[in-house]
């Protein structure tokens, strides 16, 4: 209470102080206020500089297992494995000849790919994502190839605006678990330089980050589509395990009492059926339109709970418990069956429950089997069976299609299951979320099936993704002559091929035990943290 209260003073006394300042302000001359702004600017460039040639301090690297084994003894295995580290060489060799340096290939075209959420400079996206890939499948002189370019060439004070939560599930978890597997400090170095670009971002009236920041001015906002100017559950929620590390490796608790406040504001707040909205407004600290959803928007955010608590060897209890309520609420609000017997997961809009999934969604049979141990109850054999059931669900969806690919999006209604219906969602972008949950499942079970599953995936990618110049996402998986979207996006060689590599590899290739995968397929290592400069955090303690 008294806490609060001496917040709710303080807030007051900022407030006050900042509307006494805007008066002092307007009173100036439009010199005068350049002038004043060049001199800030100069004096947070001099502190960054200051910041940026600090040494970090020596931390014990937790102890790494199973970085480069795996092996499948069974020579049809093999075979397939050797198939999949073919691909991930041909979508490589292809984007180190025509996209080197972009952040993605254009295939076809041959030349390089940029998206907004890169911003609108060069920033090697596909290098960073595909390190951790390429080092489990031993292409170590194409994982030095990539050392070298970032090394030399991957810079971020650029005038650039980039999305804060692609930014750091591809380029801070692809370059932190670069780190902990080849041990080459120019990997942190990288990581803590970028994290300290986005920690602006922040700086909004409740904590909870603009969804872009320029990572020269450090000006943030929000995406202009999104409900209200809010900001996004799966963004601003999927920030914690990159964010936890950041903080063991540079002994700063900046990074992790950033995601703590987001976490705990989140406690706070009511939740409509138990059920987070995507949509938080980050002035206000309110809900957005009360739409709710497992797959884009939401995702990442529950996968997160689960792996924040796996990450910190199971004493991030608080975590758990959020993880353990949310999806009570999904599985009762937004989990159905259909009529021909398929489990999926739909999404609430408008008080009504969208009897449609995405292929995004489809990551949940991964994280249900993946939180099945340490559920409440006794429902470990429940959630082991949800996520197969879900799993057979997004099968049904590739093997419902011409291709055998899955679509983007589909549909629970009437007679059509498991089917995209409108053209635009009949696409196939080279998405990892599928493949994912085969391999939990894999990992969990053992059940040839899952292995079956990956391998048609694997043969539909290779016949129809496949180009001379490396590989593409498909426009409709219901036509047999589809048209090429012409883009190899970095998480086809982050995510689909390394959970193929994985799934046809043996289990002593980065253990769950030791191992959490962030929501980019980058495996950081479960920290041991009683040890440790955060070991002062009740949290972890």
């Amino acid at each position: 209470r008294e806490e609060e209260e001496r917040l709710r003073n303080k807030i007051r006394a900022d407030h006050e102080k900042a509307l006494e300042e805007a008066k002092e302000k307007l009173k100036k001359s439009r010199d005068e206020i350049q002038a004043e702004i060049q001199t800030e600017k100069n004096k947070v460039v001099q502190e960054l500089k200051k910041k940026d040639s600090k040494p970090l301090p020596p931390v014990p690297l937790p102890n790494l297992i199973g970085i480069n084994s795996g092996e499948p003894a069974d020579p049809d295995i093999q075979e397939k494995r050797n198939k999949i580290k073919e691909m991930m060489k041909h979508a490589w060799d292809n984007y180190r000849q025509y996209g080197w340096g972009h952040n993605e290939l254009k295939p076809i075209a041959r030349k390089g790919h940029s998206t907004n959420i890169f911003g609108s400079s060069q920033m090697g996206a596909t290098i960073v994502d595909a390190l951790d890939t390429l080092y489990i499948m031993g292409l170590h002189d194409e994982f030095r190839e990539g050392q070298e370019w970032i090394d030399k060439n991957l810079d971020f004070s650029v005038n650039s605006e980039v999305s804060v939560f692609e930014v750091n599930i591809r380029f801070i978890g692809g370059l932190l678990a670069a780190y902990y597997l080849s041990g080459q400090e120019v990997f942190k170095i990288k990581a803590v330089q970028l994290a300290g670009k986005l920690l602006p971002a922040f700086n909004t009236p409740t904590g909870i980050p603009w969804a872009m920041v320029n990572l020269k001015s450090g000006v943030g906002r929000n995406w202009g589509w999104a409900s209200a100017g809010s900001s996004i559950l799966a963004e601003f929620g999927t920030l914690h395990m990159e964010f936890v590390h950041l903080s063991y490796l540079t002994g700063d608790p900046v990074y992790y009492n950033k995601v703590m406040h987001i976490r705990k504001l989140l406690q706070k707040m009511d939740r409509p059926n138990g059920l987070y909205p995507n949509y938080l407004n980050p002035r206000t600290g309110r809900w957005g339109q009360h739409h709710t959803s497992v797959g884009g928007l939401g995702d990442s955010f529950y996968e997160y709970l689960l792996k924040a608590w796996l990450m910190s060897d199971k004493t991030d209890t608080e975590a758990r418990k959020m993880y353990d309520d949310a999806i009570e609420a999904i599985e009762k609000h937004l989990i159905r069956k259909s009529n021909g017997g398929l489990t999926f997961i739909g999404e609430w809009k408008n008080g009504h429950l969208e009897r449609k999934m995405g292929h995004l969604t489809c990551f949940a049979g991964g994280m249900f089997a993946l939180g099945a141990d340490g559920s409440r109850d006794d429902k470990a054999g429940h959630y082991l069976q949800l996520g197969a059931e879900i799993a057979h669900t997004c099968h049904e969806s590739y093997d419902r299609t011409t291709l055998k690919l899955g679509p983007e999006a589909f549909k629970f209604d009437g007679g059509v299951e498991a089917v995209a219906v409108r053209q635009n969602e009949k696409y196939y972008i080279l998405r990892p979320e599928v493949i994912e949950t085969y391999w939990y499942m894999w990992r969990f079970t053992h059940d040839p099936k899952y292995r079956q599953w990956g391998w048609e995936a694997t043969q539909a990618i290779d016949k129809y993704c496949r180009v001379s110049g490396g590989f593409s996402g498909v426009k409709d998986v219901y036509s047999s002559s589809p048209t090429y979207d012409d883009v190899q996006q970095s998480f086809f060689l982050a995510e689909t091929l390394k959970y193929l590599y994985l799934l046809f590899s043996n289990d002593d290739l980065l253990p769950l035990d030791n191992w959490v995968f962030n929501t980019e397929a980058h495996p950081l290592p479960v920290l041991h943290l009683a040890n440790t400069t955060l070991s002062g955090n009740p949290a972890y303690r």
